[in-house]
């Protein structure tokens, strides 16, 4: 197998340096330049045609989202890190090139005093996403050992032609995320009748200027998880980042529950913990949404899910930018249905609808009138 190609973009001598000898270091990557800001960068992709970009934020001449504009114009499809720094404007600009067409990001090294500390996050962070993003990523880990039928089916009961209800949704999503649920959220009725839980495995500042731009494109309510919050009907909240987001029921209330626990799937927040507080608090009345994300976290989550009689629905390979998470989820198969991107809000709104077709019909009743009950569609 050719070796992936990669071009370092970044003003600072010492970080070019840092990620060069690093990547460098690796079988399977090939560093074929570097540049000093954006309009060299520009100008050295069309003379070496690489795999990959990695792309500084801050930069003089042409900055980080200056060229990344200019960028996708001529190169779509072109995989591009952004490299971000851990701070309020730093997660603002990072969420900018995101949305500007960015693949992915990694956050530089806190003290690149240290070359040993630098290079180990750099092999922990940037090297598998390279390698997920141009196509050389290990096969998902199969399912647990005895869950499997004679044909490699999971063994779960098939749907009933009326699933019960949903009174709670929960995605889990990392790379490629913000993107995805800006084009998801929307979608979704604007009296969305349930709560809505999401983990995207992001740092500390980013989730919450992440939940509020979500909230901003979508017209729903949405906010950074917090300790001790009631779940209300319509309302999105976004896992925080450094910590897991759990459930808890209090008296007749369900309330967010945060702690900071060990990583799972070298994840914190963990979509895997998500799930199955929601699982053992919703069983049945559950439904879960995979995106695009690299690794596995949420695949135990959703076995747990379909063993409580929850239902799953996965994004599609063709529509995710890694189909790690969504694919291990698929074929493993836990998934009801896998569908793109563009039609998972319709599905959503579908399953989750009914419930509140009954309620309206329910108040209606309550008024002395006879409403039409509407009977669920087979999923």
């Amino acid at each position: 197998m050719s070796r992936i190609r990669v071009l370092v973009v970044d003003d600072a001598v010492v970080i070019r340096r840092l990620v060069s000898d690093c990547l460098a270091a690796d079988p399977q990557i090939e560093v074929v330049g570097t540049a000093a800001n954006g309009q060299i960068g520009l100008a050295k992709i069309a003379q070496l045609n690489p795999d990959l970009v990695t792309l500084d934020i801050e930069m003089p001449v042409m900055d980080g989202l200056q060229t990344l504009v200019a960028l996708r114009k001529i190169y779509p499809r072109l995989p591009v890190i952004m490299f971000s720094t851990l701070t309020e404007r730093g997660a603002a600009s990072t969420l900018d090139a995101l949305a500007l067409g960015a693949t992915d990001y990694v956050t530089k090294p806190a003290n690149v005093g240290s070359m040993s500390m630098g290079m180990q996050r750099i092999r922990e962070e940037l090297i598998p996403k390279i390698r997920a993003l141009c196509g050389q990523v290990a096969a998902p880990v199969a399912a647990a050992p005895g869950r499997l039928g004679g044909d490699g089916a999971r063994l779960f009961r098939p749907e009933s032609s009326a699933p019960a209800g949903v009174d709670i949704v929960a995605i889990g999503v990392s790379t490629g995320g913000p993107k995805a649920l800006a084009t998801l959220l929307p979608g979704l009725a604007k009296d969305f009748p349930v709560p809505i839980l999401i983990v995207q495995h992001m740092p500390p500042l980013f989730t919450r200027m992440l939940a509020e731009r979500l909230g901003a494109v979508s017209g729903l309510t949405a906010r950074e998880g917090e300790n001790g919050a009631p779940l209300l009907p319509g309302e999105v909240w976004v896992a925080p980042g450094g910590l897991h987001m759990e459930l808890e029921r209090s008296g007749t209330t369900v309330r967010l529950r945060t702690q900071d626990g060990p990583p799972e799937n070298s994840c914190r927040p963990s979509v895997d913990v998500l799930f199955r507080s929601v699982a053992l608090l919703y069983g049945s009345r559950t439904l879960a949404v995979v995106l695009t994300g690299m690794g596995q976290d949420g695949l135990r989550g959703c076995e747990r899910i379909r063993e409580a009689g929850g239902q799953v629905l996965a994004q599609d390979e063709a529509s995710s930018v890694v189909w790690g998470m969504p694919g291990a989820v698929s074929q493993a198969g836990l998934a009801n249905r896998v569908l793109p991107l563009s039609q998972l809000a319709f599905e959503i709104n579908r399953r989750v609808q009914p419930r509140a077709d009954l309620a309206r019909a329910l108040a209606t009743a309550a008024q002395g009138l006879v409403p039409r009950i509407p009977v669920p569609q087979a999923p």
